[in-house]
């Protein structure tokens, strides 16, 4: 194993996948979130439940058993100087709150590698992209001026592929995986960033959990690829089946999004593709509509960001306005996003309505 690694990372809900991962492999961790999660998880520690290949139940992984230190706590409180990665792990619209933004100054201006786990590529991970005009791009951030201070070769992108919820009854240092893929990282500038990188990714995946007197290896491993498009395969995954979810009058499932009417699905998921291939992206970067369309079998919730909007936020994560927009740079258009997009605004119009009055 490599030397222990202190890892911050802000939010607990997702992160805590993260989080439980990193720990088993032997790396300290601090998540910052709110105060009844940072009591769950300083008092009970994390427990993530995921599914494993060949056993009929899942497997739970409590960090209470783990040699490794696990504590949560507020932003205030975080001595940003200790840590030597720090992953962002909130959605988006929560990075414009007063502490959180704070606490975002910090790490900007220590210097400190960020790794997104975001479904939203923070604005300085964008700005590694070559010919992208990214203050055309702000409009698509609660608040895109949280993003200013960070220099874009210390940001890189984790695309957040594994499938995990919070289920309703349980406390909020409980996690259930229901699709245990990869995470996929693109690699920082610096090879010495990259590096620390690829030894966590070693870790996790040398890393064992004894179950029933036997040391096996668990799913969800990091996986660092040197492309910076890599985790761009998500896009296509988010406007084909998550921000569909989302409809004027109801939510619908994931896998109804996508297996609703197939032909439609494969049309928006190519389209999206070729997009991140005109950015950069080799096809190989990417994941057929084949292998996304058979795990979107198993999604048989509403995305978070349907949920949210159904529970009536006036902020999600834009991600549909975000590969619209740097579509219309590009040269491309396509009915069906602009659909999307449109139904998005209409639920998200509604919600601010709402609030308002």
């Amino acid at each position: 194993m490599s030397n222990t690694k202190e890892i911050l990372i802000l939010g607990a809900s997702y992160g805590s996948l993260l989080a439980s991962k990193l720990a088993l492999a032997g790396h300290n961790v601090h998540l910052v979130c709110l105060p009844d999660e940072a009591n769950a998880i300083n008092i009970d520690g994390i427990i993530v439940r995921m599914p494993v290949r060949g056993r009929d139940e899942s497997v739970m992984l409590d960090s209470k058993a783990l040699s490794s230190r696990v504590s949560a706590g507020n932003p205030q409180a975080v001595d940003v100087e200790r840590f030597d990665l720090v992953a962002l792990a909130m959605q988006e619209p929560q990075y414009r709150h007063e502490e959180i933004r704070s606490l975002l100054q910090r790490i900007a201006v220590a210097g400190k590698p960020c790794m997104s786990i975001m479904n939203m590529p923070p604005l300085p991970y964008l700005r590694r992209i070559p010919d992208l005009d990214c203050e055309a791009l702000r409009e698509c951030y609660a608040d895109a001026s949280v993003w200013d201070a960070f220099d874009p070769a210390l940001v890189t992108l984790c695309s957040p592929d594994p499938q995990a919820f919070r289920p309703p009854g349980e406390g909020s240092n409980v996690l259930q995986v229901t699709l245990p893929t990869n995470f996929k990282a693109a690699r920082f500038e610096s090879d010495e960033h990259t590096q620390m990188l690829r030894e966590l990714e070693q870790d996790i995946l040398d890393s064992r959990f004894e179950v029933d007197g036997e040391e096996i290896a668990l799913p969800v491993k990091l996986r660092v690829h040197d492309s910076i498009f890599v985790p761009m395969a998500k896009w296509s995954m988010l406007l084909t089946g998550n921000y569909r979810c989302i409809q004027r009058e109801q939510m619908i499932p994931i896998r109804a999004a996508v297996h609703g009417d197939l032909s439609e699905s494969r049309h928006v998921y190519d389209w999206v593709a070729s997009l991140c291939v005109a950015l950069g992206a080799d096809k190989d970067d990417l994941v057929p509509f084949h292998k996304y369309a058979a795990a979107a079998q198993g999604l048989l919730k509403p995305s978070s960001a349907a949920r949210a909007l159904d529970n009536g936020v006036a902020f999600i994560e834009r991600v549909d306005l975000l590969v619209k927009n740097i579509a219309t740079q590009k040269g491309f258009q396509e009915a069906l996003v602009d659909q999307i997009v449109d139904t998005v605004e209409f639920r998200l119009a509604q919600n601010r309505l709402r609030e308002a009055s």
